[in-house]
């Protein structure tokens, strides 16, 4: 992890406190939590799971029609032109 400093006002330090204590997290994995929610939120910006769900799409489907496949060796080449999109 980065260590980073950050202020905060007192009314949103009290309530991301609150937050905090309500879900029995430390203020810093709040704060974590908080930063992932609304960058994942960002439009135009896939989620981790629309990631993984695309990744899982990809799987297997570069079949050579001359016998074997060489996905073994190149599987980061297919998966770089399948984000490519």
């Amino acid at each position: 992890m980065v260590r980073t400093q950050i202020q905060l006002t007192p009314d949103q330090y009290r309530r991301l406190k609150r937050w905090a204590q309500q879900r029995g997290i430390s203020l810093s994995e709040a704060i974590r939590r908080c930063v992932d929610q609304h960058l994942e939120a960002e439009p135009g910006v896939p989620t981790r799971a629309q990631r993984v769900r695309d990744a899982l799409q990809v799987a297997g489907t570069h079949e050579d029609p001359e016998g074997a496949t060489d996905v073994a060796q190149e599987h980061d080449k297919y998966l770089h032109d399948a984000y490519r999109r």
